[in-house]
Formats: structure tokens, C-alpha cells, sequence
């Protein structure tokens, strides 16, 4: 497993609108015998104001009937887009296979996944160039989401007793006024946290991103939003946080033998 190999204390397990993965996870933890706490969250797509924005959530009840039936509806929504976009690249010549990447996704498909497959099929150099060509907003083969509203995600975590955090806020193309009323209206619906630390983001977005948490009383969590090694990206690093901001785990038993 990646995270011991990087020397990891714990990992949240995030996947978009899915908590498939957890016990997976946690059973690997277990037979390579890891000292690594595995933390039960979710990624849930949400429509506000025009903008896809992504909600954490960390602690999550994995086995909770309720909350994995609100996922099924979040998968049959992400499932459909999947499907219109898929269209929308056949027509534009590109010869995209359904099932193809619903095997390669081992399950609900997303964008990023099709991206992927761009990248494979050599239609794309790497998976930016496909958002940047085809998937982003406003391109040829994007399909605008039809997702819950972040109110939604928010009463959906806590009810699955969990917390919430906005993820990667700086990624979104807005201006910092509109951050500041995102933090405010989360936090207005119960949110707990904003993810102020990535390993790319640079200091005075970090610093920006920790007064707007502040302002909004909000705890702090980091994300390597990691998907597969990269250049770019890896698990555990570069994630150091600010002294004037409390983490989300602050108060969260972190050993195995919880």
C-alpha cells in the first residue's frame, strides 16, 4: 500500500459519491499488517450558483442504509452524465466505449476517468488536455451535472455522522468574493471545515484560503487529492498547515485500536 510506503499516520479514503473503496481499504490495512488508520469519507458533487463544488466528508457511517441509498442516487445522476458525454465524444469521431469504461472505472464513471481513457486512446497527452479540450465547461463533449445542492451534502454527512469540508477551494474559478460567500453559506448550513492546503498551492493562496476559513470559524483539512503517482502529486506531502487554524482531526482518535 502507497500510504505505508510513504509513512503515512492515517488516509481518508474520498471517493466521488461512492464509499465502495473503504473496506477495501481497511482490509488491505489489515493483512499487510500496516500501522495506518483508515478514515470512512466520501467526495459529493454539488450544483451552487453555476459552480460544481465538492463537499468531504470525513467519519462517515460507510454501512449507514440511509446514506448509501442518497449515494445511489448520486451514482445513477453521475452514471447518466457519464452516458450523455460518452455520446457526445462518439459523435464527434472520438469512438468511445460505454462499458469500456465502466470496466477500467470498476464501477460508476466519471469524468476523470474518461479523461483517462482519452489519454490511453492517444487523443490526449495527459488528462488536463481532455478537460481543456473536451470535458471542461463549455466544451465540446461537457455535460452540465445535475447534482444535489451543498445544503444536501451537508445534512447527508451529518446524518451519517459525519464532518463536511469544502474541497479544494482554490481549484474553483471564482473570485475571492465568491469564496468568501461559499464559506459563509457552508458554514450557514452546518459545514465543519475548508480544505486550505494542497501540494501545489502556493503560500499566499494557502494564507488567503486560512483567513476565509477563520473568518467563518471553520476547521482546517488538506487533501493530496490523489488519484495515481505524478509528477505533481503524492500522497502525504507537501500538506504542512498553518499554526492559526485548527485541523479537522484535532479531536479525532487516530490509532487502529479505537
Amino acid at each position: 500500500m502507497r500510504a505505508g510506503q510513504m509513512q503515512l499516520d492515517a488516509l481518508a479514503i474520498t471517493d466521488h459519491d461512492t464509499v465502495a473503496g473503504i473496506d477495501l481499504a481497511k482490509q488491505a490495512v489489515i493483512e499487510q499488517g500496516a500501522k495506518l488508520k483508515i478514515i470512512s469519507g466520501v467526495e459529493l458533487s454539488t450544483a451552487w450558483h453555476g459552480f460544481e463544488i465538492h463537499i468531504l466528508g470525513y467519519n462517515v457511517d460507510e454501512s449507514d442504509e440511509r446514506f448509501l441509498n442518497r449515494l445511489k442516487q448520486q451514482q445513477q445522476t453521475r452514471q447518466e452524465r457519464g452516458m450523455a458525454i460518452v455520446d457526445k465524444l462518439n459523435k464527434a469521431g472520438l469512438a468511445m466505449d460505454y462499458d469500456e469504461l465502466a470496466q477500467c472505472a470498476k464501477g460508476v464513471i466519471s469524468r476523470g476517468h474518461i479523461a483517462q481513457m482519452l489519454v490511453k486512446k492517444g487523443v490526449c497527452e495527459h488528462p488536463q488536455q481532455a478537460f481543456s479540450r473536451y470535458l471542461g465547461k463549455n466544451k465540446k463533449a461537457y455535460v452540465a451535472p445535475k447534482w444535489i445542492d451543498i445544503k444536501t451534502a451537508v445534512s447527508w454527512i451529518i446524518d451519517a455522522g459525519g464532518q463536511a469540508s469544502i474541497a479544494h477551494p482554490f481549484h474553483y474559478d471564482m473570485t475571492t468574493k465568491w469564496l468568501r460567500r461559499l464559506a459563509a453559506e457552508f458554514a450557514s448550513y452546518g459545514g465543519h471545515a475548508m480544505e486550505v492546503q494542497h501540494p501545489n498551492l502556493a503560500k499566499p493562496k494557502h494564507d488567503l484560503m486560512v483567513s476565509i476559513a477563520n473568518e467563518q470559524s471553520l476547521l482546517a483539512s488538506v487533501g493530496s487529492d490523489f488519484h495515481a503517482p505524478g509528477r505533481w502529486t503524492e500522497l502525504g506531502k507537501r500538506l504542512t498547515l498553518a499554526d492559526n487554524i485548527r485541523p479537522i482531526w484535532h479531536d479525532w482518535q487516530l490509532s487502529n485500536e479505537a
